[in-house]
């Protein structure tokens, strides 16, 4: 998420947690598993439901209805801001595209996060190419506002964009890949996922040998105060998403937030000096231009931002202690049904909410684009041994800021560049 920051209806299944008191673990991750982040348009279905698509059981008929087939130059999947920027790009280019996405309406992605969200950066930074956003220049959109300025991109720019479309494969037939969708077959020479880093949320499995009486969720179905049990609340990693939610519980509960501290942009956020001067240097020079896979000192911070996020844009250390929040460290493991810390304390909670951060979730793209440790192996989103295949929207796809709204803006500009330039020397 631009700090930003989580598609498919099942997204919105996993966030209705609240008035319920005995949510299991592995309730938490059936149903965060199947979440995708930041306008993704694919949900994963259930083996039966794919394997009866188009039939009627009970009619005993075993006969599939034929698969519809629609022929495009470029298939977009996703209509978060990634996509969207891409399809603003391609629009330009007169190039024939489509845009699917899982969710009923655009910018549904950032509906369904928690109540107090706000953006991490000032609006200033949040518009999309060609459509500055609509709010004061150095306040912090809500998560609502955001979701509505991309409704509202769409519709100036008439993306076509397909919504409640949920993309079941991509594969590859000869020179052209196949996106399937229920009945329906997209070919096209290009495809772009542009469904972000944010789709299964990560839980570890040690999650599963705490007591059953704790109450568990993943921070993609957190909304508010109100879905809690009485009593303590630990929250698991230490980000911006941690710190944010950390501050928002301690209204009303004791909070412990574990994790080593990212580090932190060291002056206020919302002062004239740092809206003014040192978000700009940060936001538009260092995230942007200097922490890119091109620069030594780029290559250097991204294994570092991939294991353990940013540093926090908004919330410091000294908000979080003037908030009564205790700082301790990692969770190790569990120990007779409590948060085993490392050092050898327990803790005893009665929550817990896990910052852990999401796994890619790109494995309903079928074709071998992924290193050992289940990355996409690409280079500023072109997908490595696949001609044709882009992504937008991973972490550190080209810098610090591609997960940011103006970050996924240039990344979107440069994938759709390569697709005109390959489409011409195709028509050369």
């Amino acid at each position: 998420m631009n700090p930003t920051s989580i598609s498919g209806t099942a997204a919105m299944q996993a966030t209705t947690l609240r008035g319920r008191h005995n949510i299991r673990i592995a309730e938490t991750r059936a149903r965060a598993g199947a979440l995708l982040e930041q306008g993704a348009a694919f949900m994963h279905l259930e083996a039966d439901a794919l394997q009866a698509t188009g039939s009627d059981p009970s009619s005993g008929d075993e006969t599939r209805p034929a698969l519809r087939e629609e022929h495009v130059d470029v298939v977009v999947i996703g209509a978060g801001q990634n996509g969207l920027s891409v399809g603003y790009h391609l629009a330009r280019k007169g190039v024939k595209f489509v845009i699917l996405e899982g969710r009923e309406r655009v910018g549904d992605i950032w509906r369904s996060r928690w109540d107090s969200l706000r953006l991490f950066t000032p609006a200033r930074f949040d518009g999309l190419v060609g459509m500055p956003f609509p709010a004061a220049r150095y306040s912090f959109p809500t998560k609502d506002e955001m979701a509505d300025y991309l409704e509202a991109y769409a519709r100036r720019f008439a993306l076509p964009v397909r919504t409640g479309v949920n993309v079941d494969e991509v594969t590859r037939s000869g020179e052209r890949y196949v996106v399937t969708s229920g009945q329906t077959r997209y070919i096209a020479r290009h495809v772009v996922a542009a469904a972000s880093s944010y789709q299964k949320p990560k839980i570890p499995d040690f999650a599963a040998s705490f007591d059953p009486s704790i109450r568990q969720l993943h921070s993609v179905a957190y909304k508010n105060p109100e879905q809690l049990k009485a009593g303590g609340v630990l929250l698991v990693g230490a980000s911006n998403s941690g710190a944010e939610i950390a501050m928002d519980v301690a209204r009303t509960h004791q909070v412990w937030l574990s994790g080593r501290h990212p580090g932190h942009i060291p002056v206020a956020y919302n002062g004239y000096f740092a809206m003014r001067l040192v978000l700009p240097v940060v936001l538009r020079i260092v995230f942007h231009r200097l922490l890119t896979v091109d620069t030594p000192m780029g290559r250097r911070a991204k294994p570092e931002q991939l294991s353990h996020g940013l540093p926090l844009i908004r919330v410091k250390p000294q908000d979080l202690d003037a908030a009564g929040v205790r700082r301790v460290p990692r969770v190790a493991g569990a120990r007779d049904g409590k948060p085993l810390l490392d050092g050898g304390q327990l803790l005893d909670v009665a929550n817990i909410i896990w910052c852990t951060g999401f796994r890619a979730g790109l494995d309903w793209i079928k074709l071998p684009i992924f290193d050992d440790t289940g990355r996409v192996k690409q280079y500023r989103g072109a997908v490595e041994g696949e001609p044709g295949l882009y992504v937008c929207g991973l972490h550190f796809q080209h810098s610090t800021s591609s997960t940011m709204i103006h970050g996924a803006a240039r990344d979107a500009g440069y994938v759709a560049d390569k697709i005109g330039e390959r489409m011409r020397a195709a028509a050369g």
